[in-house]
């Protein structure tokens, strides 16, 4: 379901093998090994989501998945493993995703403002797409993270 711009929203069931496998890699590729983090990547809850893609000539460059209320958070939808491959970056192409992130989580779950889990050294981006920061600093697989909320549709941030 790859639109004419490179795009694709999908939920787990419908991605090939192929496609798993290029997301997989490219989430090994930067949380992994760039980032010098050992953890287990398939976290039980990619079948729950829905995974944004975008590829140019084939090749995967920014990848996230968007998550239903109740997984992980209860009343809010998510967004996770959001990340732009080492060669798009400084492009915008991060902006642009983390947008249709935003867009697609209102528009599926209006009820529902979106809490992220993320790395405290991106705080000003995520702040410049909308989300406010509500935790306390945390470290997560030995990164500091920050819980951030973004409003729902109608404005409302969900404590």
């Amino acid at each position: 379901m790859l639109d004419e711009s490179g795009w694709s929203f999908q939920p787990f069931s419908v991605l090939s093998g192929a496609d798993v496998y290029d997301l997989l890699q490219l989430r090994s590729a930067v949380f992994v090994v760039e980032q010098d983090c050992v953890y287990l990547d398939p976290d039980g809850l990619d079948q729950a989501g829905w995974h944004c893609c975008y590829r140019k000539d084939g090749h995967l460059l920014a990848y996230q998945r968007c998550l239903p209320p109740g997984t992980p958070y209860d009343e809010h939808s998510s967004m996770g493993r959001i990340i732009v491959d080492p060669s798009a970056r400084g492009s915008q192409l991060g902006r642009e995703l983390v947008r249709r992130g935003i867009e697609f989580n209102l528009a599926t779950w209006p009820e529902s403002s979106i809490l992220i889990g993320a790395q405290a050294q991106l705080q000003r981006f995520y702040e410049s797409m909308g989300f406010v920061v509500c935790s306390e600093p945390y470290l997560e697989d030995g990164i500091p993270h920050l819980h951030m909320q973004h409003p729902n549709a109608e404005g409302v941030v969900n404590d």
